[in-house]
């Protein structure tokens, strides 16, 4: 099996819950490399760039307003299986139909303000990371 990366990203509504620790030692317990992180704060613009594959769908304008509403911490994970296994970890997008011990189950409190985000493909991982990485910060195995 092939070592994959992800980004993963704290969003808003879990940065103001100061769940940002917890979201991360999970992250680690689960065994994933932390490549990169940082904070920022998105610009509605900057929303809609990342988010531009869901803008034909009716919840972009929310989602992009959300994800601009405050701060949050992108991070760039790695492991063997890190998309499904990230994707496994946080569970559902609505955390109502998410598996109990999930991040989602646990810290989310809707569908829209879901705690975190994931990539769903290993292209996209790697197209997202870029989003707020480039390559050259990126540490590579350590």
């Amino acid at each position: 099996m092939a070592v994959e990366r992800t980004l993963a990203i704290c969003k808003p509504d879990s940065v103001s819950k100061n769940q940002v620790g917890e979201i991360l030692r999970r992250i680690q317990e689960a065994g994933f490399k932390l490549r990169a992180i940082k904070m920022v704060r998105l610009t509605k613009a900057e929303a809609e760039g990342f988010y531009a594959v869901h803008a034909e769908r009716p919840f972009f304008g929310e989602l992009t307003e959300f994800m601009s509403s405050g701060p949050c911490v992108p991070m760039v994970l790695e492991k063997e299986n890190a998309i499904a296994d990230y994707r496994a970890l946080i569970g559902a997008t609505d955390p109502a139909e998410a598996a109990p011990g999930t991040i989602r189950a646990d810290l989310a409190e809707s569908k829209g303000k879901n705690a975190v985000h994931g990539s769903d493909s290993v292209e996209n991982g790697r197209l997202e990371a870029n989003f707020f990485f480039p390559e050259h910060v990126i540490v590579a195995n350590s």
